[in-house]
């Protein structure tokens, strides 16, 4: 994909490389999120070539933002801090009973 292509100029789906250059990573790692089940694909052809229909591209790009966006919520909420404590609270249990046992 050339700079001066836009996103449309490549047609309904996208190949492997096309996928890679858009998420900006290698060939290796699309065809391992293909592989994985990760981002669904379709194989076409006879030589079972991948791949990545444009609109599902753009759904698991928005996925990953919504993993994120929630996964940093869950970082900054009350929760994440009781789970925090209560790992270390459970640490010191622990460390306790060893100590007692002894």
């Amino acid at each position: 994909m050339n700079e001066s292509d836009s996103p449309n100029s490549f047609g309904r789906f996208l190949t492997l490389a096309d996928t890679a250059e858009v998420l900006n990573i290698s060939a290796a790692q699309s065809y391992a999120l293909v592989r994985s089940g990760e981002l669904p694909a379709i194989k076409i052809g006879s030589h079972g070539q991948w791949r990545v229909e444009r609109t599902v591209l753009e759904s698991y790009i928005e996925a990953m933002y919504e993993e994120v966006r929630r996964l940093s919520l869950w970082n900054q909420s009350d929760y994440a801090n009781n789970v925090s404590d209560l790992g270390a609270g459970l640490q010191r249990l622990n460390h306790g009973s060893r100590t007692q046992s002894s």
